[in-house]
């Protein structure tokens, strides 16, 4: 029961009591970035059927019950790292092309950034782009980057074709074939032993008709 306090009229004054303080430990503070990464990092090195909450857990040192308290499905992981993998390359690249450059070095440059990518992520980047594993929650994510990312491309593509860069063609079939070039080789490259970015970008580039000069 509150304590009972009289006021000047004689009318009960109502304090509660002061809550007791919470049982057991704090809940630990779970940073939604450093899970995608742990997630995405463990798609890389070991491939789709590795990755887990449990998994993560272990990655990141946390009990599961710790986990679970944000993530709780293996789907609800597997958004949370599609959402972070493409978000920072469809960033990436719109930066990029907001630079203004000619089109000599813009679409060089914009190959460069998705061969870094693929080659970072490995199994993830041909997972994310393939789309046939991803749970149907994500499946309508996938759909809308896969038609923002194709579009920044298609934009740098054009543009290299109007200034005499590349060959003229359909930019919409050149676009997807520089993407599906460096997404297979960095799936089938997984130690990343074989070849470098460098030398992946100026092969993919030279099969279009722009050399790309060696950093």
């Amino acid at each position: 029961m509150p304590n009972s306090e009289r006021g000047p009229e004689g009318a009960p004054i109502l304090r509660p009591r002061a809550c007791p303080p919470a049982r057991g430990r704090p809940r630990k503070r779970i940073d939604l970035g450093r899970v995608a990464d742990a997630g995405l990092q463990i798609l890389a090195e070991s491939g789709y059927e590795a990755v887990s909450v449990e998994a993560v857990a272990e990655r990141l040192s946390l009990s599961r019950a710790t986990l679970y308290r944000r993530i709780s499905t293996r789907d609800e992981l597997l958004t949370l790292m599609f959402d972070r993998g493409t978000q920072q390359l469809e960033v990436g690249a719109a930066a990029l092309l907001a630079e203004g450059r000619e089109p000599s070095e813009e679409l060089p440059t914009l190959v460069r950034l998705h061969v870094g990518s693929a080659v970072d992520r490995r199994r993830g980047m041909a997972v994310f782009f393939g789309g046939a594993e991803l749970p149907p929650v994500v499946l309508s994510r996938w759909h809308a980057f896969n038609r923002r990312y194709e579009k920044l491309w298609r934009g740098a593509v054009r543009r290299a074709m109007d200034a005499g860069v590349l060959p003229p063609g359909d930019p919409v079939l050149t676009t997807r074939l520089l993407l599906g070039m460096v997404i297979w080789v960095a799936r089938w490259d997984r130690q990343g032993a074989a070849y470098t970015t460098e030398e992946i970008v100026v092969a993919t580039l030279d099969l279009v008709g722009q050399r790309a000069p060696l950093r």
